[in-house]
């Protein structure tokens, strides 16, 4: 049966909207930009999604996604896909940042290992808070959550949308300041009880000066770090988790 032109560049332009928002979100949301997930599977991944939503979606009001207006849209859609997978990156940088601010208040800030989400170097801390919130993230279903939202955010970013609103990154900002705010409150106790040594160590070096501050500050600041995290580590994990699903219920509520 002969295939008319008109009607696959119709088809493929309806497929293309989905493919390009998914694909932007895999850029850089958690776990789907991790650099074990392969490249390739990440592209058969997009494709396969792309080709369970286009039926459900209307027409695009364009002819071909190779015109003028449907190039703009191609570049909406891509940029709809990067906020939302932004999101939840947010709150995986909370935990770094967290974990980073602890991680040089024990000593530890020259520890430095790979991180496995992002591929650079953090603090052996941070590495733990990251492996750490990637579980909750697996264990909370938010990689699936958040695919969920890129399908219904059409309900609110229709295909063929030209450019994105200004208001939603304005969202994005104050859901950053957020986020980060509980990353500080998460770092808190941590920070708080080693302010208390390090007042202590300094009045035991006033007191005695033959003392040798760096020989015995450290080991005390360590292992008095890695206690108090042992200690609130409920405490890390609800807040983690509440950042997950905060993050995740506002990937679609923050285009609205």
């Amino acid at each position: 049966m002969p295939i008319l032109l008109d009607d696959f560049v119709s088809a493929f332009s309806l497929f293309a909207a989905p493919f390009l928002r998914l694909s932007g979100m895999m850029v850089v949301a958690p776990i789907f930009s991790a650099p074990g997930f392969n490249f390739r599977t990440r592209g058969l991944l997009a494709v396969l999604l792309a080709g369970l939503v286009a039926p459900s979606l209307p027409p695009p009001p364009f002819e071909s996604i190779f015109t003028g207006r449907g190039a703009v849209a191609g570049i909406t859609e891509v940029g709809v896909g990067l906020i939302m997978g932004f999101v939840l990156q947010l709150a995986f940088g909370a935990a770094v940042f967290a974990a980073q601010a602890q991680s040089m208040t024990m000593g530890l800030g020259f520890a430095m290992a790979v991180d496995p989400q992002n591929g650079v170097q953090v603090p052996v801390v941070a590495q733990m808070f990251v492996i750490l919130i990637t579980l909750l993230f697996l264990t909370l279903d938010a990689h699936l959550v958040l695919i969920s939202a890129v399908v219904q955010s059409y309900n609110l970013v229709p295909v063929g949308a030209l450019g994105i609103p200004n208001e939603i990154f304005a969202r994005v900002v104050a859901l950053g300041s957020v986020v980060f705010t509980w990353g500080i409150l998460m770092a808190l106790p941590v920070l708080t009880a080693l302010l208390f040594i390090n007042i202590s160590l300094g009045v035991v070096t006033r007191a005695a000066p033959q003392l040798n501050i760096f020989a015995v500050g450290f080991p005390v600041t360590i292992t008095s770090g890695l206690l108090i995290m042992f200690i609130v580590m409920p405490v890390y994990i609800d807040v983690m988790t509440r950042i997950v699903e905060m993050t995740a219920f506002e990937s679609l509520r923050i285009l609205g």
